[in-house]
C-alpha cells in the first residue's frame, strides 16, 4: 500500500531533507507522492530502498533491522493509541496483532478492491512461551525475503510500550506450501531483558505508576489478614454456638460486610445443575457453531448450527470429517485437535472447500467463518463459537446471504452496515486525496512556468525594471 513508501518518503525528507528524496526518486525512477490506500508493486518499494541504500551509504542489511523510523511513522499517522492497547506486555502484543491486521483489512483492502481486485494478505504472527521466559516468535508471509524487518519493528514496539529491550534470531526457516502457494515460516527466538539500571530502577519505583501497584499489593495484603482474623473468628464463635445453616445470599453478604465493601475471595460462579435450553433452541440461538470431537485422529462434526447447516448441507450428516468441507485460514495450524488446542487463544478462521459445496456456490466467493474455540473437558469435544466473516452489503450479496441469516445478537450485522457507512467516507476521502494530489502537481507546473517567465522577463529587461514591472509600479525611463 501507498502507506509503506509514504513512510519512506516521510523518513528520508525529515532527515536528509527534499533534495535528497528528489535526487532519490528520480534515480528508481518512482513518482514523488503515494496514495495511501493505493496498491503499489513491490518492486517500487525495493528500488527506493535500493537506491537509498546506494546514496545514503547503508547496507541493506541495516535499513531492514533499523525500523524504529516505519514504528514512529505509524505512531504519528494515528495508530498510537491502537497498538498501545494490543496488549499489557509483548507476549499480549504480538498475540493480538493478527486481530489488528483483521481489523485493519477492512478498511485498506475494502477501500482498494474499489480499483485493485487483488487481494493483499498481511503476514500473520503466533506466539508460543517457553519455560525460561523466553518466547518463539512464528512468522508468515507471502512474501520472501522480508523477515528481517520485524526484529527492528518488533523491537521498537517493545522499548517504547514495555521498556523493555530484545534480541531476536532466526533458529528456523522454511518454504510452506499453502492455500495460497509459497508462504515463507520463519522463527525467531525472543529474548527479554529490563532496559532500566539500577539507578533507573530506583528512580522508577518512586513513580506514582510504581506506588499506585504497591498501594494494591499491600491492600491484597490486608484483605488477606482480614479473611483470616474473619476465618478465626467464625471459628471460635462455631466451637460455643451451634451452627446455623446461611442462605447463599447471606452468605454473600457476609463476605462484603468483612471485607468492607468489597470481595475478598475471588470470583466463584454459580452454574445450574442441569442446562436450562433445549438442544433446538441452542442450535436457532447460535446459528453459526460447530461441535467437534477427535475420532480415529479427525474432527468429527457432532452438532451444528441452523445457519452453517443451510450453507453447507454437507454438515446435517453427523459424524462427518470437518477437514473435508472447511480449511483453516488462520492461525496457520494443521487441522487436528491437538495443534487447535496449542493456540486455543487465537482467533480462528475457516473457510468452506469450494469442491463441497452445493453447485449453487460454484460461482460465488467461498464463505469464511471467524470465531473462537472452546475446549470441553467433559465431553472431549471442541466447541466453535464463530460468525461469517463479511465486511460489506457488497460481500454478504455476492455470497446470497442476508441480514436474516445472521443470530440479532450478532455484532456482524453492525459491523456490516457501519462499515459500509465507513467505506462510503473512505472513498470520499480517497477522492478527496486524489484531488489534492493533482493540485500539487498543477502548482509545481504552474511554479516551473512562473521561472521560465521570469527568466525570459530578466533576460529582455534590466532586473530592477524588471522587479518594478512585476510589482506594479510604474518605471521611468532611463538608459
Amino acid at each position: 500500500y501507498g502507506f509503506i513508501n509514504t513512510c519512506l518518503k516521510s523518513l528520508v525528507v525529515e532527515k536528509y531533507g527534499e533534495e535528497t528524496w528528489e535526487k532519490l526518486r528520480l534515480q528508481a525512477g518512482v513518482q514523488d507522492s503515494f496514495l495511501t490506500f493505493e496498491v503499489y508493486r513491490d518492486e517500487i518499494t525495493m528500488q527506493l530502498v535500493d537506491k537509498a541504500c546506494k546514496i545514503l551509504g547503508t547496507c541493506h542489511c541495516a535499513s531492514k533491522k533499523n525500523q524504529p523510523g516505519f514504528f514512529e511513522f505509524c505512531k504519528r499517522s494515528g495508530y498510537d493509541h491502537m497498538l498501545r492497547t494490543l496488549g499489557g506486555n509483548l507476549y499480549e502484543f504480538i498475540e493480538n496483532l493478527d486481530a489488528l491486521h483483521s481489523y485493519l483489512s477492512l478498511s485498506y483492502q475494502a477501500i482498494s478492491f474499489l480499483f485493485f481486485p487483488q487481494e493483499m494478505n498481511a503476514p500473520s504472527f503466533r506466539v508460543e512461551k517457553n519455560e525460561d521466559g523466553s518466547m518463539h516468535l512464528h512468522y508468515y508471509s507471502d512474501r520472501r525475503g522480508l523477515c528481517h524487518i520485524v526484529p527492528g519493528i518488533i523491537g521498537a514496539a517493545a522499548l517504547d510500550f514495555f521498556n523493555i529491550e530484545i534480541s531476536m534470531e532466526i533458529v528456523n526457516q522454511t518454504e510452506e506450501e499453502e492455500r495460497t502457494g509459497k508462504k515463507e515460516h520463519t522463527i525467531f527466538l525472543v529474548t527479554q531483558t529490563p532496559v532500566f539500571s539500577y539507578k533507573e530502577r530506583h528512580k522508577f519505583s518512586s513513580s506514582p505508576q510504581y506506588l499506585a501497584n504497591s498501594e494494591k499489593q499491600i491492600e491484597n495484603q490486608l484483605h488477606k489478614e482480614d479473611l483470616e482474623k474473619a476465618k478465626i473468628a467464625l471459628k471460635d464463635r462455631g466451637s460455643s454456638v451451634c451452627p446455623v445453616k446461611k442462605s447463599h445470599w447471606k452468605t454473600i453478604r457476609g463476605i462484603i460486610t468483612l471485607g468492607k465493601g468489597k470481595l475478598l475471595r475471588g470470583f466463584d460462579p454459580v452454574y445450574p445443575k442441569s442446562l436450562w435450553i433445549d438442544t433446538k433452541t441452542f442450535c436457532n440461538g447460535l446459528p453459526f457453531h460447530m461441535v467437534f470431537d477427535k475420532e480415529v485422529g479427525q474432527a468429527c462434526v457432532k452438532q451444528a448450527g441452523v445457519s452453517i447447516q443451510k450453507i453447507v448441507p454437507g454438515l446435517q450428516t453427523m459424524g462427518i470429517c470437518l477437514d473435508h468441507y472447511f480449511s483453516i485460514v488462520h492461525p496457520e495450524v494443521p487441522f487436528t485437535i491437538s495443534s487447535i488446542q496449542k493456540f486455543i487463544n487465537s482467533q480462528f478462521v475457516f473457510q468452506t472447500r469450494r469442491e463441497m459445496m452445493p453447485e449453487s456456490w460454484k460461482q460465488r466467493p467461498m464463505l469464511e467463518l471467524r470465531g473462537q474455540m472452546i475446549w470441553m473437558e467433559s465431553l472431549q469435544c471442541m466447541l466453535y463459537l464463530c460468525s461469517p466473516l463479511l465486511r460489506t452489503l457488497h460481500e454478504l450479496e455476492e455470497r446470497q446471504m442476508h441480514i436474516a441469516d445472521i443470530a440479532p445478537h450478532d455484532v456482524t450485522r453492525d459491523l456490516i452496515l457501519l462499515n459500509q457507512q465507513r467505506l462510503a467516507e473512505m472513498e470520499l476521502s480517497n477522492q478527496l486525496e486524489r484531488k489534492k494530489e493533482e493540485l500539487r502537481i498543477l502548482s509545481k507546473h504552474l511554479e516551473e512556468e512562473k521561472k521560465k517567465t521570469e527568466a525570459l522577463l530578466y533576460a529582455m529587461l534590466p532586473q530592477h525594471v524588471a522587479n518594478q514591472l512585476k510589482e506594479g509600479k510604474q518605471v521611468e525611463a532611463g538608459e
